[in-house]
This record gives C-alpha cells, structure tokens and sequence, in this order.
C-alpha cells in the first residue's frame, strides 16, 4: 500500500533566551515566592557545603591523641543540625515554589488557547488536530521541567560550585582548584559537544510521535468513514509505519545516551583520582592532615553527584526547549483576521444588512464570489440559492468575519464589519450551520451553550420551537443524555434540531440559516419550517438553502452561479423568469414527487 505523508523538519533557528523571556512575567507574577525559595536554596547549599567542613574538624578532633577520650559531640550536634537544616530548607523551597511553576503552567496554557481561538477559520482548516494537541501537552509540561531544572538543579548546583571553590582556593593549593575547574570544565564542554550531537534523534522522535498521533486522532475522528471504506488496516498501516521510524530513532537516541554517560563518568573518575592524588601526597609529607583529606574527598563527591546529575539535566533541558519552541511557534502564528486599532462595538438597531461589491477568493487562480450586491432590510428574509460551489455558504462565512473580502464591504445598520470587533459583531448573529457539529456533553449543555444565563425551562421552550423537546423528554436520560463525540449519537436530523435550538436560545438580532433543514426528511422539514418561519418573522434572515421548497416564502431571493449573482426577486418572479431557478425548482419538485411516493409505499407496509 503506497501513501504519501508530508512531514516536517525540525526547527534550527530556535530562540531559546526570547522563549525563556516570554516565559519572566508567569514567573514574575509571584516575584516574592521567588525571592523566598532562592534564600531557601542559598540557605540549602550553605548547610551543604557546611557539612564537608565540620566533618574535617571532626576527624582531626578524633585523629587527636586525645580524640578517643574528648568526643567532639558539639562538632557531631552541628554536623546532624546542618543535614538536617539541609534537608528542610530544601523542602521548603519546593513547596514555596509549587505555586509559581504550577500557575506559570497554567497562565501560558490559556494562552495558547486563547490564541487559537484567535486565529482564523483558514488556520484551523489547515491544522492537524492530533499534532497540536501534543506540542501543546508537551510544551506545557516543558515549561514545567524548565522551571524545575533552573531552581531546582542549574541555579543550586552553580552555588555550590561557587563556594567549594573559595573553599579550595582558600585553604589549598591552587593545583585543587585547577584540577576541580578544568574537570568541570571537560565534563561541560563533552556533554555540550555530544548531546548537540544527538539531538537529531530526538527531534526527528518528537516529530515522527506527533505525526502518529495525528494519525491516530484524525482515524478516531473520522471513525464512520474508516468503516464505510474497510480502511482500518490502512489506518493501523499509516500508524505503525510512523511509530517503525519512531522506534528506530528512540533507539539511537539511547544508544547515544549510555555513551554519554559512559564519558561522563569516565571524565569524573580521572577528575576524582586527581584530586585524591594530590590529598594523599599532602597528608604523606604533613602539609594537610587526614580530616583535609576527607574534606577534599567529601567536596569532589558532594560537587560531582549533582554534577553528574546535570548532564542529564542538561540533555532534559534542551528536549524541553525544543518541546517549548514548538508551542511558543504556535503563539508566533499570526492573526489574519484582526480588529482594527480602537474598533468600536457594534451597535445594532434595525438590523439592516448591506452587501456592496463583494468579491471573494479562497486561492488567488479561484474567485469564489465575484461583485455581489444586495441587501437585507430590517426583519426580511433573503434567501441564497444556486448549484453546489456558487458561493452560497462562503456569504456567511464573510458576515461572521471569518474571512476578509477582496474586494467591497458588508455593512450592518451603516456599520462596515470590518470597523467594528469581531466579538460584538458575532454576538448579533446566530446560525444553523450545514455541518452541525455538538459538543461530547449532554443535549441540555449544547443548546444552553447559547446562552449560559438561560434556565431550565428557557431551554425547554427553545427546545419546543425547534420540535425537538418532545424526542429529547422520551429518551432515558431526557435533557442529561450524552450525545457523544460530534454528536454521534444523534441523527443528522435531530442534531440539526439542537442547533436550532440552540440558536433560538441566543435570540440575535440577525440570523443565517446554512441549510438549517438539510438533514432533516420530507415530514420532519415540514414540521420545522413553520417554527423556523415564525422565528425569522422577529428576525433579519439570511436562508442559504439547497431545497427551494423551504424558501419559497423569502421576501427575496438571490441565485448564483459559479460566484456571480445571476438571478434575483420573489419565488414566482424568478419562476416566471423561466431560468436558472425555475430550472432547479424543477428538477427538485420531481425528486420530491419520487421521496413521497417512496414514503407512501413505507407507510403502506
């Protein structure tokens, strides 16, 4: 089986510091926190660096020809308070911090959230569901392990590089200090150098885990379809082939691994045996005593256990940049659609729509809509017909500012959209789209989500209107049944019903009716349009319908074809006109003679 999968490279020109910036006033906002936990970890490694020094004082006390007799219990009192002093300013210092990681993790989660929401209808056409949910998951929680690494680990392990340094250089010869700078400094520059190296791996496993994840959510997604074609192998097929390429990379990144833990510690045992060397020859010839000797042993092991440590640190630090960069790319995406410096609300009074020159095109070789002109007086209905791909669901996709025209103007009560916001302009208008899509949350949280101040009973009268009250009080579970994912497991027609409902209960002063009854049967669109009919009567409308039998009533109608306006007036005008309309009111009046004639047969059996 042969498919194609486009996939993406990983980022080189990554601005780490300009991430790790963005990232300040999360942390910031909890500045005194901050300041407090850094005293509890300068405090922390003081106790830390102070317990290789008492131990000394304490071994040349023991190594006293009067060490056996006089115990220095004050020497083993402090030794036990400063360990244990250590351990609680530790502690202290997570709990302290908890907060601020947690809401930084928190805060530039919202963000990115936000900034979806912001971005336009085309980006989200375009998106990966499956992919950008990972980057966001995983960027979350590399901000999280960034946090960690800097307070918890770098920050405290510098310290307390810096004070077994003065510690060396001030009671030692500086050969101590040489050989503790230069091991530290091969140790960094050899895990630098490598994990550079065999970062590849791991941006090439990220990558191949987001694609299989994507993969896997659009299959889930799109789980009807998979069935209808017998696709599941090749479902699994595009899925395991990606996770094969997964697993070979996430092999050599380990591989890569255990040799960098393997130099690492090669590094530090010469490092160590150096220093022990040199310990060894000054207790020897009397220029350092046995408790100098522990004491240098005790500051190489205390320096290099954290050490060590930091390489993974640093190996995690940088999976957790790229992971960030990822997620802070997404924030990078830009706005297409934007409200203009100081937009005002939009403030709407009679409602009358106007549509001016409107030229539209989705790719710059294909014009979608092309110098379109009407108007919707205040409280009429206009309807928009034509073929499949005239045009007809681009208009309201335009009104609600989903997109901006090429060319010409939409404006509202003498308001061009384009000068208003965007929230304010979508807050007076309501639709029943084509494609009705609901939430995985129960039929009564779907239609409330017009209106999150509406009651119980608003919603049941809202329901009552769209015809839907009396199947939904049948079901089990009534208002609290769960419709699923996409709202499986409603009928097209009854899901369209919920939007409708759903619509009535937000009560715009504008509505759009995407055809609102296109899932619906013979009988069940009979039964609605006359709700729909009084509804739109307190309304201006917009119809953009498929089944002319549903518009007949329309004050006016526009007919289009391929994105021009070819054809305008009252039902029987156009049908007079003997054209393009009178031509699809035909060839449907014939469809719907067979569908009654079929239903007739059923209710005869």
């Amino acid at each position: 089986m042969i498919y194609h999968r486009q996939t993406s490279k990983p980022h080189t020109n990554r601005k780490d510091w300009d991430n790790l910036k963005r990232l300040f006033p999360f942390v910031w906002e909890f500045r005194g926190r901050v300041v407090l936990a850094l005293v509890c970890l300068v405090l922390s490694k003081l106790a830390i660096v102070g317990m290789p020094l008492l131990l000394k004082e304490i071994v040349d006390g023991l190594d006293s020809p009067n060490g056996a007799i006089v115990l220095p219990i004050v020497l083993l009192l402090a030794y036990g308070v400063l360990r244990l002093g250590s351990s609680l300013f530790n502690e202290l210092r997570d709990a302290i911090f908890a907060r601020v990681r947690y809401h930084a993790m928190r805060g530039i989660s919202q963000r990115v959230l936000r900034h979806l929401y912001s971005l336009s209808l085309s980006y989200h056409l375009d998106r990966k569901t499956g992919g950008i949910t990972r980057d966001l998951e995983r960027g979350t929680n590399s901000l999280s392990s960034i946090l960690n690494y800097l307070v918890f680990n770098i920050i405290p392990t510098a310290a307390e590089f810096m004070l077994v340094a003065i510690i060396l250089l001030g009671q030692y010869e500086v050969k101590f200090a040489i050989v503790t700078f230069v091991t530290v400094a091969v140790y960094i520059g050899f895990t630098l150098a490598v994990t550079e190296w065999r970062m590849h791996f791991r941006h090439r496993m990220n990558r191949l885990e987001s694609e299989a994840n994507t993969f896997a959510v659009d299959g889930m997604l799109n789980y009807e379809t998979v069935k209808y074609f017998n696709n599941e192998d090749y479902e699994l097929k595009r899925y395991d082939d990606t996770l094969h390429e997964w697993e070979d990379a996430a092999v050599k990144s380990q591989n890569s691994m255990s040799l960098l833990n393997f130099g690492q510690g090669a590094v530090i045992a010469v490092g160590v045996t150096f220093m022990m060397v040199y310990a060894a020859q000054g207790v020897v010839n009397n220029s350092m005593t046995l408790g100098d000797l522990v004491l240098v042993n005790a500051l190489m092991l205390q320096l290099f256990m954290p050490l060590n440590f930091l390489g993974i640190i640093y190996r995690a630090l940088k999976y957790a940049l790229a992971d960030m960069d990822m997620m802070m790319r997404l924030l990078d995406t830009r706005q297409q659609i934007n409200d203009i410096e100081g937009a005002a609300e939009l403030n709407v009074s009679d409602a009358h729509v106007v549509v001016e020159n409107l030229s539209f095109s989705y790719l710059e070789d294909r014009q979608v809509l092309k110098n379109i002109s009407f108007e919707i007086p205040p409280g009429k209905k206009v309807a928009v017909v034509g073929p499949s791909g005239a045009g007809k669901s681009t208009l309201s996709r335009l009104l609600f500012r989903f997109y901006e025209a090429d060319i010409g103007r939409i404006l509202i009560d003498d308001q061009d959209i384009r000068e208003v916001t965007q929230a304010s302009l979508r807050e007076n208008i309501g639709i029943v789209p084509q494609d009705t899509v609901l939430f995985n949350q129960s039929i009564f949280d779907n239609i409330h989500y017009a209106n999150h101040d509406a009651t119980l009973e608003d919603v049941q009268n809202a329901a009552k209107v769209a015809n839907i009250h009396d199947f939904v009080t049948g079901l089990p579970n009534g208002y609290d049944t769960i419709v699923g994912e996409r709202g499986l497991k409603l009928s097209g027609g009854e899901k369209q019903r919920v939007a409708i409902a759903r619509v009535i209960l937000k009560n715009p002063r504008i509505l759009v009716f995407d055809e609102a009854t296109s899932s619906l049967d013979s009988r069940s669109e009979q039964s609605i349009l006359a709700s729909l009919k009084q509804v739109a009567m307190q309304h201006t409308t917009l119809v953009i319908a498929h089944r002319l039998s549903t518009i007949i009533d329309a004050d006016r109608i526009l007919v289009l074809d391929k994105g021009e306006l070819v054809e305008q007036g009252t039902h029987q005008q156009l049908l007079s006109q003997k054209g393009l309309y009178a031509h699809l009111w035909q060839l449907q009046q014939e469809e719907r003679e067979h569908e009654l004639a079929l239903e007739s047969v059923a209710d005869a059996i």
